[in-house]
């Protein structure tokens, strides 16, 4: 990089002292003057270009954990479960029944071990035995798949929220793998489920600091140790909607790697909207009056979540949307502000297809995914990948946004310049936006991930019980 940057100003200085000699020396026509002026700013383009090239992200692979089959919690095992605990009362179980038929999550949802277990086991042993079961598992699988050496990982990034064991879990990796002793690993908790675009964009300004780096990133949710036991029904539902998963993910600001990656990232955008109360408090972990410690989602949730997301596509939008999307969704606002009579039909929402292909909406919920799909305008065939990983996988938290690009990819939807928006939302509370342009070909028939297995069963149809 220092060479070039020699290079780069050695031209410019000699252009610039030839240019100067010229003048002195002899005559110059307007013409000449003007091709020269257009000479010099072509180099400080090209110089401004190349800077920002060495600022590049790019996602090498990916790969998320496919639990075995004998991990899948169907329906009438989860409801056995409910019924044989000790734990909730009858109305306890009925709601639960009721939000499990209408939450859009399938038959093979799968659950950690200890969840299987009658009575359920959700001991600090479990709970690591079931971060490692799924880290190890797709950490192996993504080195292996792309001949990536554990001693060449600069960076090390790890994401789970209610799990913080110590050492930590990035301390797991680096052990269990025999990273360098000089890597840069930092674990993440209590982020919510919005945590895996925030580990992308500390790797991002890491990768500003260190040049030629690999950086591994590790998104989860261990399931294991945060179920609840209570009877209070806001808590309650996140037993039925959590489920088992993880994403690992290798990046690099490597020119070296440009051939061989997927995507580079293009933008990242996060909101954090934690000074409003409705908001902080909208998913919030606490203890209930009999001392059973769960999450509460609050009846506010929804309203919260399209407030943060007005919030981050008002800042997303300018980058990545056309002028004329701009233009109609300006002359919009003005013309309720001036003329509201006029204006009844309210603010213009912008035609976020014309700027992305793919759509990764968080699968937090049959609900949260109908209504980003409605408010941007979106087809159903836009949220296809959200539902379908939400009806296989459950949520799993910081890792469905990686669920739903493997699905895009297995169906072989995504093409080499196509741009794909992951949006993520989590405690907090936080709305995160990443978007990825794909630059390479993607062969489904090459490439084979956690949908690949069956891919050809999907779409489902969702029963008509998910839809009422």
């Amino acid at each position: 990089m220092i060479k070039n940057l020699t290079m780069d100003i050695g031209l410019l200085r000699f252009f610039s002292l030839s240019k100067l000699s010229i003048i002195r020396e002899s005559p110059i026509s307007l013409t000449h003057f003007l091709a020269a002026t257009a000479l010099f700013i072509a180099l400080v383009i090209c110089f401004t270009i190349r800077k920002s090239w060495s600022h590049s992200v790019y996602l090498v692979d990916f790969c998320c954990y496919l639990p075995p089959d004998c991990l899948r919690a169907p329906h009438a095992h989860f409801i056995e479960q409910l019924e044989r605990s000790d734990f909730f009362d009858t109305d306890g179980i009925d709601f639960q029944v009721k939000v499990l038929e209408r939450s859009g999550i399938g038959v093979e949802a799968s659950a950690p071990l200890a969840l299987h277990e009658l009575p359920p086991d959700p001991s600090y042993n479990k709970a690591r035995h079931e971060t490692e079961e799924v880290l190890f598992t797709i950490v192996k699988d993504l080195l292996s798949n792309n001949n990536v050496n554990p001693q060449s990982i600069d960076i090390l990034v790890s994401n789970c929220s209610l799990f913080c064991p110590t050492p930590s879990i990035t301390s797991m990796i680096v052990n269990k793998f025999g990273f360098r002793s000089d890597i840069k690993a930092v674990s993440l908790s209590g982020m919510g489920c919005s945590a895996g675009m925030l580990s992308i964009s500390l790797v991002k300004d890491l990768m500003k600091v260190h040049k030629n780096s690999v950086a591994l990133v590790l998104s989860m949710e261990a399931a294991t140790p945060n179920g609840y036991r209570g009877n209070v029904k806001s808590m309650l539902i996140a037993n039925v909607l959590f489920r088992m998963g993880g994403a690992a993910i290798l990046l690099s600001n490597r020119e070296q790697d440009k051939p061989k990656a997927k995507y580079r990232l293009q933008n990242l955008v996060r909101t954090h909207l934690g000074s409003n109360d409705q908001a902080y408090q909208s998913v919030f972990q606490q203890p209930d009056k009999a001392g059973h410690v769960g999450v509460s989602l609050s009846r506010a949730l929804l309203h919260v979540a399209a407030n943060a997301l007005r919030i981050n596509i008002s800042e997303l939008g300018p980058r990545v949307l056309p002028y004329s999307e701009q233009l109609q969704y300006g002359w919009s606002v003005i013309r309720q502000k001036i003329w509201p009579a006029a204006g009844r039909k309210g603010i213009y929402v912008p035609n976020f297809k014309r700027a992305f292909e793919h759509f990764c909406i968080h699968a937090g919920g049959k609900a949260v995914i109908d209504a980003i799909q409605d408010n941007l305008g979106l087809s159903r065939e836009d949220g296809e990948a959200s539902r379908m990983t939400l009806y296989r996988f459950g949520n799993t938290s910081s890792s469905s946004v990686w669920y739903e690009l493997c699905y895009l990819e297995a169906k072989g939807r995504v093409k080499k310049g196509d741009r794909v928006w992951q949006i993520a939302f989590g405690s907090g509370f936080k709305c995160n936006s990443a978007v990825w342009k794909c630059i390479s070909d993607l062969d489904p028939e090459v490439i084979r991930n956690a949908w690949s297995d069956r891919i050809h069963l999907y779409p489902v149809e969702i029963p008509e019980a998910f839809d009422h």
